[in-house]
């Protein structure tokens, strides 16, 4: 008979990740699961935007109610974020005394932002890692989770697991699920974890994941920017008429080109300008109109704040250039 297993960590809003993925891994391979959430985050295939911490009696409250009713035998943990909820998972391990506790370390994001304190990581190594069974460690945080002293034998873990780069977001969450599964089906530490290896390889490519959007709606921001770049230079005006919002646009030209919205949508305008400058002879004032400033004067500091100089002061410093180069 399959072992209950309890699951300890945050929740992923987009599904990739955290309590909403355990629960999916787990009930996916028919295991048994309940779920204590450890922190919200608000968060989406873009990465982490905010976290909510949930108060320490409440998680309290959770482990307590599931543990009086299901008593769990597998324990797998995930996200903590505060020291208030690492002592609420030290009492209840001490507590109950669950027969096999798993700890999948998440110590940065997936896009590399730290989730934990030095001072929390020390707290952890001292209190947490010799009370696990079994501890899965990303090669490129070793020395970070269990230190720079360790040494084989200072844990009383069974196990210590080597894992390679955790680069694919929920990658190693669904590979400690699926090794929580297989534990709660008998296997031993060795086995379990080969078969979740095997697992975790042939959905590779069907993760279950959700796909970002985030490719197509920025080619989709570049072609609003070609339409509307002369008329409208208001990031809201984009978010809006590519129905999303003014904050997730931003993610998506962060993420894809380093740029913010407004950035690209300056640069494209000045693009412009720049050419009409050099190009033509129209006089800078209705240069200026032309392209949706309100004057000249704006035009100027627009264009000034932009290159370092004056519309005036490009046009000549250029025309001298053309003019020494026999053009």
């Amino acid at each position: 008979m399959l072992k209950p297993i309890l699951t300890i960590t945050g929740s992923d809003s987009a599904g990739g990740s955290g309590i909403q993925a355990d629960i999916r891994t787990i009930s996916g391979l028919g295991g048994r699961v309940a779920s204590v959430i450890t922190s919200i985050t608000v968060q989406n295939t873009l990465g982490i935007q905010e976290f909510y911490d949930l108060p320490a009696p409440i998680i309290h409250q959770q482990i307590d109610a599931i543990v009086n009713d299901i008593a769990p035998s597998i324990v797998k943990i995930g996200l903590i974020h505060t020291k208030e909820t690492l002592q609420v998972i030290l009492q209840a391990i001490l507590r109950y005394q669950p027969a096999f506790v798993l700890y999948d370390p998440i110590i940065r994001s997936s896009n590399g932002e730290p989730l934990m304190s030095d001072d929390l990581l020390s707290q952890i190594r001292q209190q947490l890692l010799p009370l696990c069974h079994l501890i899965l460690v990303n090669r490129a945080e070793e020395e970070q989770i269990l230190g720079p002293s360790f040494h084989p034998g200072s844990y009383h873990s069974q196990e210590i697991w080597y894992l390679t780069d955790r680069r694919i977001h929920g990658r190693t969450n669904e590979l400690a699920s699926a090794t929580a599964y297989y534990l709660s089906a008998g296997h031993p530490v060795a086995e379990a974890m080969e078969k979740a290896r095997q697992y975790v390889t042939l959905k590779i490519t069907d993760d279950g994941n959700l796909h970002s959007r985030s490719s197509e709606l920025y080619q989709n921001f570049l072609d609003a920017v070609e339409s509307h770049y002369q008329t409208n230079s208001d990031v809201n005006f984009y978010a809006d008429y590519l129905n999303v919002s003014s904050r997730y646009l931003s993610q998506v030209t962060h993420r894809i080109n380093g740029k913010s919205p407004k950035m690209i949508i300056d640069n494209r305008l000045l693009q412009l300008l720049q050419k009409e400058l050099l190009t033509t002879l129209k006089p800078i004032q209705e240069i200026a109109y032309e392209n949706g400033f309100s004057s000249q004067a704006h035009f100027t500091k627009f264009f000034k704040r932009q290159t370092g100089m004056t519309p005036t002061m490009f046009r000549r410093n250029n025309g001298e250039r053309r003019m020494e180069n026999g053009k």
